[in-house]
């Protein structure tokens, strides 16, 4: 038995759940992967994979096997790497990331990233509805907001503030909210994401409030969602990046500037199989110059939050050490970005970050 052979193997299986899924993925005979799970659980005399006649998962034999078996592969591939002169990124690349950056800020820039990386093909999914990374064979996706899946690998390329905002109609009709609780008698656009409204949220005091705005219309896609705010058709709370042109230009006027809620960070996020690949780096690199570009999406353009600094690095070290397996920044970064993650209470909004991707 071949045993790097057999580790790749049952890691396919582990990530596409099925032995059809990897037979598929490698280019196998489904008889001859599960022959070659079968030894391999004999050889290491312990079960890896509970199976039934509708599902597998792991045991946790299999998933403390799993966990190890992705280091190894890991290290090879960068091994390996380093030593060969194909080491340019190339090959097919799939990615996702949420509908309004993406049109706005990495599809403008495409052209840029072919020129440097001619040799990868590029699938770009677009959109905000939450993908599974593992099940859907995605190598890497852009989320926004605080993260909570353990198995992903991450990296923080910026952040983005949001700002409630109307048209100039909707407030000569219904009048300036100038608090929170004179929401009561204004109407909002509600945003949904994996079929929950997500509420507006505020900062009142240093305390994370959400506000239930009487409604009548949702939507679940940022720009249907930001149109139906320019229409007067309510109250939308939105990016920064997203509403300041329209401010800009009158179209729209920020309200409760007093109460903006609680910043969030902006992650390219992939899974430990795909860190050490050129490719997957590639795009993590490009994407993380290209929000960089952008001054609203900068770390120094996000205003600090009142939440005490003790309370912000608590809530730091615990995304850095428990929501997610890597962070590459420093130190002074992470303090920064530490009230980022505090009263973190908007999941979904944006760029869906809820990572819920393994059973």
């Amino acid at each position: 038995m071949d045993k790097l052979h057999a580790m790749l193997v049952f890691t396919k299986v582990v990530d596409t759940k099925s032995f059809a899924g990897a037979a598929d993925a490698l280019s196998m005979n489904r008889s001859s992967v599960t022959t070659l799970i079968q030894q391999l659980e004999a050889y290491l005399k312990v079960r890896l994979l509970n199976r039934n006649t509708r599902r597998i998962s792991v045991t946790p034999d299999g998933a403390s096997y799993y966990e190890r078996c992705v280091r190894v592969l890991a290290e090879i591939e960068e091994t390996e790497s380093s030593f060969s002169t194909f080491s340019i990124p190339r090959g097919r690349l799939k990615v996702d990331v949420p509908g309004s950056l993406g049109r706005l800020l990495l599809v403008p820039e495409l052209h840029d990233f072919h020129q440097r990386f001619p040799d990868i093909q590029l699938l770009l999914g677009v959109g905000d509805k939450t993908v599974d990374l593992v099940q859907d064979s995605v190598d890497c996706a852009i989320r926004v907001g605080p993260l909570a899946d353990s198995t992903l690998v991450a990296r923080r390329v910026g952040a983005t503030e949001f700002v409630t905002v109307a048209s100039p109609e909707y407030l000569r009709k219904y009048g300036t909210p100038s608090t929170v609780e004179d929401l009561e008698r204004h109407i909002a656009v509600n945003y949904f994401s994996n079929g929950r409204i997500v509420q507006m949220d505020f900062l009142v005091d240093s305390e994370g409030v959400t506000a239930r705005v009487p409604s009548n219309l949702a939507a679940n896609d940022g720009d249907a969602y930001l149109q139906c705010g320019l229409r007067g058709l309510g109250l939308i709370q939105v990016p920064q990046f997203l509403a300041q042109p329209h401010i800009d230009t009158g179209e729209l006027v920020e309200v409760l500037t007093a109460f903006r809620p609680t910043p969030y960070p902006i992650s390219v996020v992939y899974p430990q199989n795909r860190h050490l690949s050129p490719k997957v780096r590639a795009f993590v690199d490009w994407s993380a110059e290209v929000i960089g570009k952008c001054a609203l999406l900068r770390t120094e353009s996000v205003r600090p939050v009142a939440p005490a600094l003790a309370r912000a690095r608590a809530v730091s070290a615990a995304v850095s050490t428990a929501d997610v397996d890597e962070v590459t920044e420093d130190a002074a970064t992470d303090e920064h970005y530490a009230h980022l993650a505090a009263d973190g209470i908007r999941a979904g909004r944006f760029g869906n970050s809820e990572l819920s991707y393994r059973d």
